[in-house]
């Protein structure tokens, strides 16, 4: 049976993905900038469009860097206004478990769904750093170890808090002066780290209740998603990477109930359109090395190798010193489990093809990316949908905000000529875009 493919828009702003220096960019907080690539991902009939989140400014030896945006809105601000101005595109904000309490994500991601008449996903991400946690009163620091466990118990409380309402509970009922049978919305939980009960203020959406996405990779991650996740936001570097996560986290799901329609992965990726293949591998090599100038790739370097890089030239070869477990030069950004595999990749790859410590960044860190005619985009896309590599893509444009409108003008109407793409909505509400039961 042929597969549809399942498409989203992310809004850049967190990482060196946006070209932000290119003449074509824009400004990346004036809501026409929102506003314009929703209504691209919409004109083009995607199931969502995704905003990513920062707590705080990252920084580089306490120097903010270009790997932020400053001043970003916050999320469900900037969807709730969309929702004014969309019809059918879903609206997926990602809000931090750590830093917020169960019943405010309930009310605060379910006054979005009604707004939107069910179009509303909350992508659960946590956090266990203490430079994050600084901006907040408590001081916000997890253990690794906890921060899934907060995350899961937090989650588990706001579908709780989602599914208080019975079908029956809305009884609107003027002459007798209720709206609600008695005890409707009332839940009780204790837990690890929240003991709460009262009742929950607003009845299900038309979509009865929004959608979870969750982010990661590591192996409680992926359980964590397998365990409640509707959609898995993830990154593969390659086709046979896709297809090896793609087997593990779906074998995951029969162990918690669930079949395999339940959850859809959609790896994080780039695409880069051009008349001939050949021009756009020139284009994507162009935007790569905006993405990547030398100061970059020396900070994504320095978040590696844990030490001070800045007297090493980008285009000369890699540091020769071995890593510094624990050392905070590069703050706010994930550090690795194993940096020193890492570095003896990169060694290896830099010495078989020539590269430059910045040539290996580029081709090191490169996201799984689609680059060809519209042809080669919409054959390569199908392929990774219909040999199990993914359920679909999240598409992060490198420019604000016309980044997606080639992809939608000249690989959209290919797919859909395919049968493997909507050519309109069939329902309103995102969990029909995605074929999600409630």
């Amino acid at each position: 049976m042929t597969k549809q493919i399942h498409l989203a828009a992310h809004f850049p702003g967190v990482n060196n993905t946006t070209v932000w220096a290119d003449p074509e960019s824009r400004s990346q907080i004036d809501f026409a900038s929102f506003e314009h690539l929703a209504a691209t991902a919409e004109r083009g009939t995607f199931d969502f469009f995704f905003l990513a989140e920062g707590l705080r400014l990252r920084e580089v030896k306490g120097r903010i860097h270009d790997l932020d945006v400053v001043g970003r809105p916050e999320s469900l601000t900037v969807l709730s206004a969309l929702a004014a101005v969309t019809t059918h595109l879903g609206l997926a904000a990602t809000v931090n478990s750590t830093f917020n309490e169960p019943y405010e994500l309930a009310k605060r991601i379910a006054t979005l769904d009604h707004l939107s008449g069910g179009r509303a996903a909350w992508n659960v991400v946590t956090s266990w750093d203490a430079f994050t946690g600084e901006n907040f009163r408590r001081g916000g620091y997890l253990d690794k170890a906890d921060r899934y466990v907060r995350a899961q118990e937090s989650l588990r409380i706001v579908r709780k808090l989602w599914d208080s309402w019975a079908d029956d509970d809305l009884v609107l009922d003027q002459e007798a002066g209720v709206f609600a049978r008695e005890g409707t919305g009332a839940f009780a939980d204790e837990g690890a780290h929240f003991g709460i009960r009262g009742r929950f203020g607003l009845p299900p959406s038309p979509q009865g209740r929004p959608v979870v996405i969750q982010a990661g990779d590591s192996d409680q991650g992926r359980d964590f998603a397998a365990s409640g996740a509707d959609v898995i936001f993830s990154r593969h570097g390659s086709f046979a990477a896709g297809q090896t996560f793609y087997k593990d986290v779906k074998d995951r799901l029969a162990k918690y109930g669930r079949t395999e329609e339940s959850l859809k992965i959609m790896p994080a990726v780039t695409v880069v359109v051009a008349d001939t293949d050949a021009e756009a591998v020139e284009k994507a090599r162009h935007i790569r090395e905006q993405q990547v100038s030398g100061p970059t790739a020396i900070v994504l370097a320095e978040l590696i190798w844990g030490r001070d890089l800045s007297a090493y030239d980008p285009d000369g070869p890699l540091p020769t010193e071995d890593p510094v477990i624990g050392s905070n030069v590069t703050q706010g950004r994930a550090g690795f489990n194993d940096p020193a595999s890492i570095i003896k990749e990169w060694r290896e790859a830099a010495d078989a093809n020539g590269w430059s410590l910045r040539q290996t960044v580029i081709n090191q860190q490169n996201r799984q990316t689609f680059i060809g005619s519209p042809e080669t985009v919409a054959t390569e896309m199908n392929r990774h949908v219909q040999e199990n590599a993914a359920d679909g893509f999240v598409l992060v444009p490198h420019l604000t905000p016309g980044g997606l409108d080639d992809f939608v003008d000249r690989v959209i109407p290919l797919l859909r000529e395919r049968a493997v793409f909507r050519s309109e909505y069939a329902g309103t509400t995102l969990r029909s875009h995605l074929g999600l039961l409630q």
